[in-house]
């Protein structure tokens, strides 16, 4: 029972830490986002199998992580503030192509990431040629070009 506690806990609390650091932390991984994921899986893995490093051990801690993803998943489908809260919600980040200093700043998103955006995904090369851009759920920008260009 110890094992489902400890895994419960760990797991609750990178789901808060997570939400707290915002839907671009994982987007776009660098090479230290890369290593500190490394080392806060080694961190978290010791602290849910503790001493006990055996294989009925570890099963445990597998299957209670898989059975709390499984049930957030069924909680979200059910409730959309906790989904909400969970996930996030898109986010309009610039409005015919005025960035939105403020949402920006609270969302950790430059002109840069919008414009890198744009440039993929569309070949545009200036703020003022975006309609909108959305900070999606999932991290990502999403751009709409304006009509006339």
């Amino acid at each position: 029972m110890d094992a489902v506690l400890r895994a419960l806990a760990v797991y609750l609390f990178l789901m808060i830490v997570f939400r707290i650091a915002g839907r671009r932390t994982l987007m776009e991984m660098t090479s230290f986002d890369f290593i500190l994921l490394l080392i806060l899986s080694e961190a978290t893995q010791n602290a849910m199998i503790g001493n006990d490093y055996s294989v009925t051990n570890s099963i445990l801690v597998v299957l209670t992580l898989i059975g709390v993803d499984i049930l957030f998943s069924h909680i979200k489908q059910r409730s959309p503030l906790f989904e909400k809260w969970l996930d996030g919600v898109p986010m309009i980040i610039v409005e015919h192509g005025r960035p939105l200093k403020e949402l920006m700043k609270k969302a950790r998103v430059d002109e840069d990431d919008i414009m890198v955006s744009a440039r993929e995904s569309h070949g545009l090369e200036r703020m003022d040629q975006i309609k909108y851009a959305v900070l999606e759920s999932s991290g990502g920008i999403s751009i709409i070009p304006n009509s006339n260009i």
